[in-house]
């Protein structure tokens, strides 16, 4: 008799429960006599099956490093590639000067067209430098941010980021409108915080490494605006300070928003008390609100009179403020063409001034809300 008959023959059994689970090693070892036991047979027999089991659970631990090395590469290069995708500034639209909009057609129908295609095709980019568009496109920025942001396609979204990087660079240079990019941008961000953690029901196109990079992005941009620290000019010239009161308080009832009037006031004593005159805060409130509005918010102050700057913090709380823009986007009701105003279009009408309509941002984001 030899050893090779003498060996048991090893048998894997697998859980019939769970494939996942390692194999067991059984072995089925026959009645021995005390020669075979004396023999020393039994011992060789009991130490392979001792070195198979060993050499069974390393084989397993080496699949199981290898397949969470697989895993953790191609997670590495999902990254990498993420990360690549979000810092292309390569714009893949068409900047034109105007587009053909139908409201009532379909996806089936020629000449539909999105948001998203829309802010695509239209040169929003060039629209930031001109200042009589950069607060339009700056409103219709902060819409998107707050509802529309989720209807924009893979490639829009990416286009919103790098019109947004613009916008932000400009106002870095400049050191004007600061405080309306930082609503923006806590808009978007407020915005985001709360899309992301929805991201398992489609509302967000991408990787959400994607997403979370462009936050730490905002928050950037957030710090560098926070950063800022305007520096008072080195020539020396006539200062608002120097005008008469009377073209001092003509300045500041061109401005449209209570806000500017507060800051302008904290430059210097004198403009602090221009900035409390009752009767500019009157035209503020009559400009911006209908007298039923202002009948519902009245304020006395302590002297029985109408308190007009409480009122006006009052009512833009609760209604809207009245939108002007130097320059705006607007339809042509003859050929249905959206352009920028004063941008020649291919009209058939007799007469294309007439046809046009000066659309607001709302009006803008409407026009798509088939």
């Amino acid at each position: 008799m030899t050893i090779s008959m003498m060996l048991p023959k090893p048998i894997y059994l697998w859980d019939p429960e769970s494939l996942s689970k390692k194999p067991q090693l059984v072995t089925d070892v026959p009645s021995l006599d005390k020669t075979d036991i004396s023999s020393g047979l039994v011992w060789k027999s009991l130490h392979l099956r001792r070195h198979m089991h060993s050499f069974c659970k390393k084989d397993d631990h080496n699949k199981e490093n290898l397949f969470n090395s697989l895993n953790y590469d191609v997670a590495a290069k999902k990254r990498k590639k993420d990360l690549l995708n979000n810092k292309t500034k390569i714009q893949y639209f068409h900047q034109e000067k105007w587009i053909y909009v139908h409201k009532g057609s379909t996806k089936e129908r020629h000449g539909y067209c999105t948001l998203g295609e829309a802010f695509n095709r239209l040169d929003f980019s060039s629209a930031i430098l001109d200042s009589r568009r950069f607060n339009y496109v700056v409103r219709l920025l902060e819409l998107i941010a707050k509802s529309q942001l989720t209807s924009l396609s893979g490639i829009a979204q990416k286009n919103y980021m790098n019109i947004l990087e613009k916008v932000v660079q400009k106002v870095l240079e400049d050191q004007q409108n600061i405080r309306l990019i930082r609503e923006l941008l806590q808009t978007l961000y407020t915005s985001l915080c709360t899309l992301v953690q929805r991201v398992g029901k489609s509302v967000l196109v991408g990787n959400i490494n994607m997403w979370v990079h462009r936050m730490e992005s905002i928050l950037h941009w957030q710090q560098q605006l926070n950063n800022i620290q305007i520096t008072r000019p080195a020539f020396k010239g006539t200062t608002l300070t120097d005008l008469p009161l009377c073209l001092q308080l003509n300045i500041m009832q061109r401005l449209s928003d209570g806000r500017d009037l507060v800051s302008l006031g904290q430059v210097a004593p004198d403009l602090q008390v221009l900035s409390e005159d009752r009767l500019l805060w009157k035209k503020l409130c009559q400009y911006h609100f209908t007298d039923r509005q202002i009948r519902k918010r009245l304020i006395l102050s302590d002297k029985g009179q109408l308190d007009w700057k409480k009122m006006y913090f009052k009512l833009i709380r609760c209604y809207p403020r009245k939108e002007q823009y130097g320059d705006t986007l607007q339809l042509c009701r003859h050929c249905h063409i959206l352009s920028w105003k004063g941008t020649d279009h291919p009209c058939t009408a007799n007469n294309p001034e007439t046809c046009s309509t000066s659309l607001s941002p709302q009006d803008f984001i409407n026009l798509f809300r088939f």
